[in-house]
């Protein structure tokens, strides 16, 4: 098992700073958002040389820290298709230099047609949004396949793919033999699937993530949550009532070699710590 955590979640800095910092808090690696973590880069395919992915990853694996996933998150449905463009590219460039990193998998979201934040529009829910996400992404998973990585999509109830059962569906459409033949993998953030209205059936929808998604997991994000009036409030690991002490056996037991990702999580040490009191159970 490896535990990560979001660099920027800890600042913006050198790759060497971040890797200090992130051991000196207990982890073992990071889901790497260039652009949003290191100083004086913006992750676009021209500044990314060789040159420069290997001083970033020899700042983080120097200090024991691994990069298993790089974050190269867009909204593939934004109204302005340039950007949507440009973050096609920007993902495909991340998944021809994923192993310069020593990353297996480059993540993204599905976004919304709320263009940011990405939020729930109705319009998220329909047929039109899925095939709008595949068409997006059909030259993702091919790029996957001719890189020999693998590209990893995120569900979120108020996002284009909001349940398992739709991101089961666009993985089985992304990964035939003429697109990703199997390089598509999902990320699996059980808070984000959640709402108001379906909270208390989290086991549940866990449970069916991980029967759905069997072999096609890349990683578990890790939250925790309290209600908030009608919203979902992210508290500490622990403090909420997410669960984990029932979340994380059925991990352990179902998918070999989990990679798991602290993202936005507050009060990180006393997160981590109560996790890592759990895995010694």
């Amino acid at each position: 098992m490896t535990i990560c955590i979001r660099p920027h979640d800890v600042g913006k800095a050198s790759a060497g700073e971040l890797g200090k910092a992130v051991k000196a808090l207990g982890f073992d690696g990071v889901q790497l958002a260039i652009a949003k973590a290191i100083k004086d880069q913006n992750g676009s395919p021209e500044s990314l040389t060789d040159e420069v992915c290997a001083e970033i990853r020899k700042g983080f694996n120097e200090n024991g820290i691994s990069i298993p996933v790089l974050g190269a998150y867009f909204n593939p449905v934004h109204s302005n298709k340039a950007k949507v463009k440009a973050g096609q590219e920007k993902f495909a460039d991340h998944l021809k230099k994923a192993s310069l990193f020593g990353a297996k998998f480059v993540a993204s979201e599905t976004g919304s047609y709320n263009d940011e934040p990405w939020t729930y529009n109705p319009k998220n829910q329909t047929e039109e949004a899925f095939q709008e996400v595949k068409k997006i992404f059909s030259p993702l998973a091919i790029a996957a396949k001719e890189n020999s990585t693998f590209a990893s999509i995120e569900g979120a109830w108020h996002h284009c793919i909001f349940c398992p059962e739709q991101m089961k569906r666009l993985l089985d459409e992304l990964n035939v033999s003429e697109l990703g033949d199997g390089h598509v993998f999902t990320t699996v953030d059980i808070f984000n699937y959640l709402y108001i209205g379906n909270y208390q059936q989290r086991y549940e929808i866990f449970d069916k993530a991980l029967e759905l998604f069997k072999g096609k997991i890349a990683c578990f994000h890790v939250k925790d949550f309290i209600v908030d009036g009608d919203s979902l409030k992210e508290v500490a690991i622990g403090t909420g009532i997410m669960g984990w002490d029932k979340l994380l056996p059925q991990i352990v037991k179902n998918v070999p070699d989990p990679v798991l990702v602290f993202e936005g999580v507050p009060e990180k040490e006393k997160s981590l710590a109560y996790f890592k009191g759990l895995l010694e159970k």
